[in-house]
């Protein structure tokens, strides 16, 4: 396979995960299985646990790229699932640095950032975390946010009136 091609593959995968992500959040997550997510919002649920139930996604989401990496290695013709495996692979990395080490600070590898970026990525994720409950959430998203949440807080509903 052209080297282009599997590096486009790998980088459309990735970037392609953000949709997936939010999709799952949004009608998985505070969907169906709510259960499994309800105590990522809710922290009284956790206390004294380093796991929550929330962390059984990792397990089911990390399914897609074992299967590719499984396929394109057992059927020639599926080859090209390597790439996808692999896209999936980095973006499970970026998920896990960005929501478990920056925003959660499940681990003290890195603390605040002061880039516009990185401030609005807390901030929708505040927002998303201000709801406790299934329902009434926003910012489903993790890396792709809205551009009220590059603003602060203050001017939100000021602004989101006058639009």
């Amino acid at each position: 396979m052209n080297v282009l091609i599997a590096i486009g593959m790998t980088v459309g995968t990735v970037l392609g995960m953000e949709f997936v992500a939010w999709f799952a959040h949004r009608y998985v997550m505070h969907g169906f299985l709510w259960s499994w997510h309800r105590d990522h919002h809710d922290p009284r649920l956790k206390e004294g646990r380093f796991f929550e139930r929330n962390d059984l996604f990792f397990l089911v989401f990390a399914l897609p790229s074992m299967a590719g990496f499984m396929l394109s290695a057992l059927v020639p013709s599926l080859g090209w699932l390597l790439w996808v495996a692999i896209g999936i692979c980095i973006y499970g990395l970026i998920y896990f640095l960005v929501h478990d080490v920056y925003i959660h600070q499940r681990f003290p590898w890195f603390r605040q950032l002061e880039s516009k970026y990185s401030k609005a990525i807390l901030r929708a994720h505040g927002a998303h975390h201000a709801v406790q409950t299934k329902e009434g959430c926003e910012s489903f998203g993790l890396l792709l946010v809205a551009a009220k949440y590059y603003r602060s807080r203050k001017t939100w509903k000021k602004n989101e009136i006058s639009q």
